[in-house]
C-alpha cells in the first residue's frame, strides 16, 4: 500500500523519484507513523521485484540482483487466518535483541560475524562456543537464526535446484520456529500439512511471523490443486485459511 501510494503520487505530480527512493520513503512511513522499526526488504521487494525472478537484496548497501527462479516450480502463498500486527507483536523486540547481541559480540550487526560473499565466519575468535559464552538468553537462542538464514540466502544466490531451495525453506521455518521463536500454532499446523504434501518442495512462514501467511515452492502446474487441498485440510484443524497468491508456470 505504501509503495502503491507513492507511485500514484509520483505519477500524479511527476516527481523525480526512483524505485529505490520510493522504497526508502515507504520504510520511513513504517518507522515513523506505524511505529515498526522495520528494515527495507518488503518495500524494496514491492518496488523492484517482478513475478519471474527472485530478488537478492543487500539491505545495508542496497545492492540488488534479479536471480532466475528455480526451474519447474511455482509459488503458492496461503493466509493462515491469523492476523499479524507488527507494531503490537514481538517484531520490535526481536530486532532490539539482535542489535544487543551484535553489541555483545563487538560487531555492528550480526551479519558482520560472517563473510558477505562466502558465509564463512569472518571473525575467527567468534566461534559458536564463544558466542554461547558471551551471549546470555534470549540472545543466545535468537541470534543463530540470523546467521543460518544468511547462509541459506547466499547459497541460493548461486543458483540451486527447486529440491534444494525447498530444503532451505523447510530449514528456515524450523529456525524461525525453534531459534527465533516467531511462529504460532496456526503456522506450525500449516507447515505440518504443507511440507509432506506431494508436489511441495518446501514451505515456511513468510514475513516477520506472529501470524500472517505461508509461502510454498511447488511443482509447476500443480499449485492450484495443492493449495486447494491444503486449505481444505487446514479447515479441519479449526482454522480458516485462503489462497492469496498463486503464480503459474514461472
Amino acid at each position: 500500500m505504501e509503495v502503491a501510494t507513492l507511485r500514484g503520487i509520483h505519477q500524479l505530480l511527476d516527481l523525480p523519484l526512483e524505485d529505490v527512493e520510493i522504497a526508502q520513503l515507504a520504510q520511513q512511513a513504517e518507522i515513523h507513523y506505524a511505529g515498526v522499526q522495520c528494515g527495507i526488504m518488503d518495500q524494496m521487494a514491492a518496488s523492484l521485484a517482478d513475478a519471474k525472478h527472485l530478488l537478492f537484496l543487500d539491505t545495508r548497501r542496497l545492492e540488488r540482483q534479479l536471480v532466475p527462479f528455480p526451474p519447474g516450480a511455482e509459488i503458492v502463498v496461503i493466509d493462515s487466518g491469523m492476523p499479524r500486527t507488527l507494531a503490537s507483536s514481538g517484531y520490535n523486540q526481536r530486532r532490539a535483541e539482535c542489535e544487543e547481541a551484535a553489541h555483545l559480540l563487538g560487531v555492528p550487526a550480526l551479519r558482520d560475524t560472517t563473510d558477505a560473499k562466502t558465509g564463512v565466519t569472518a571473525l575467527k575468535d567468534i566461534t559458536e562456543t564463544k558466542a554461547a559464552e558471551i551471549l546470555p538468553k534470549p540472545f543466545r537462542d535468537h541470534a543463530p537464526h540470523v546467521l543460518t538464514e544468511n547462509y541459506r540466502v547466499l547459497e541460493a544466490l548461486q543458483g540451486i535446484t527447486p529440491e534444494r531451495f525447498g530444503e532451505f525453506m523447510n530449514a528456515s521455518h524450523a529456525s524461525l520456529r525453534d531459534d527465533y521463536e516467531v511462529s504460532v500454532p496456526a503456522l506450525d499446523i500449516l507447515v505440518e500439512i504443507l511440507q509432506p504434501t506431494p508436489g511441495v518442495f518446501g514451505a515456511r512462514l513468510t514475513g516477520a511471523g506472529f501470524g500472517g501467511a505461508w509461502v510454498a515452492l511447488v511443482t509447476s502446474r500443480q499449485g492450484r490443486e495443492i493449495a486447494t487441498k491444503v486449505v481444505e485440510e487446514y479447515k479441519y484443524t479449526g482454522y480458516k485459511g485462503k489462497i492469496v497468491v498463486l503464480t503459474i508456470n514461472l
